[in-house]
């Protein structure tokens, strides 16, 4: 199981939302290049980038950072917050994005999905953000009442999608541990392999996730816990190895 590092980045800023609220924000740097670097030293696997502009307004909108990021670190980036069109995702990849990460258009659009998967393959991994079991669509601001979470997994894992991030945004930014219980849930019905975002507050929570590996969790994406020094990435590490 890999921890993630998240950077969520607003305005050039990196901050963490509460449950996405975009007006219930923390900045935690004005220099996400920084902390990007911060992470690669920290022995980071994998970097988890949101544009939450792009989110915000269906267009990435912090492309220059993310390409100056791509510059400094060799750490993989995954990308997310947008990203809305083939054409984007082929520029995303070509300018080094190891991995593209889909929302809104995913949650919304059958043929996106066949058409994404088929050219991308792994190289584009869908993001099912839930509240209440609703897929949260336009940066978690809109909960789109035709598609409850567990039919866009089970959609996911037909089209022949065998990994998904999950996200309870009502746990996102809340330090408040992980919902558990719909994800063994969301497991156990598709078989998919999970990278589990949203409400990790200690160690202790990633013990548990720890505990689902072998039955599908195979990755966490770790924010405001991290922010707050609530542990170490190097501490993370160790404790799911």
């Amino acid at each position: 199981m890999i921890i993630i590092p998240a950077i969520d980045i607003k305005e050039g800023c990196v901050v963490r939302l509460f449950q996405g609220n975009f007006s219930d924000q923390k900045i935690y740097s004005r220099d996400p290049v920084k902390v990007a670097k911060h992470w690669a030293r920290q022995q980071a696997g994998l970097i988890h980038i949101v544009d939450l502009d792009g989110a915000s307004s269906g267009t990435p909108k912090n492309l220059e950072i993310v390409k100056q990021i791509l510059k400094e670190v060799t750490v993989p980036i995954e990308l997310g917050g947008g990203i809305r069109d083939t054409q984007t995702i082929r520029a995303l990849l070509a300018a080094g994005v190891s991995r593209v990460v889909l929302g809104t258009r995913a949650a919304q659009d059958e043929g996106f999905l066949k058409e994404t998967l088929e050219e991308f393959n792994e190289k584009v991994i869908v993001s099912i953000d839930a509240k209440d079991g609703q897929v949260m669509v336009q940066g978690w601001r809109e909960s789109s009442d035709t598609i409850l979470a567990m039919e866009l997994a089970l959609k996911l894992k037909k089209i022949g999608f065998r990994k998904v991030i999950y996200t309870d945004t009502s746990k996102d930014g809340t330090l408040k541990g992980p919902n558990i219980k719909d994800l063994k849930a969301l497991i156990k019905e598709t078989g998919l392999k999970v990278i589990s975002s949203g409400g990790i507050s200690s160690l202790e929570d990633l013990g548990k996730l720890k505990a689902l590996e072998k039955t599908g969790v195979i990755g966490v994406i770790v924010g405001k816990a991290l922010y707050e020094g609530k542990f170490t990435l190097a501490e993370a590490l160790k404790a799911v190895q």
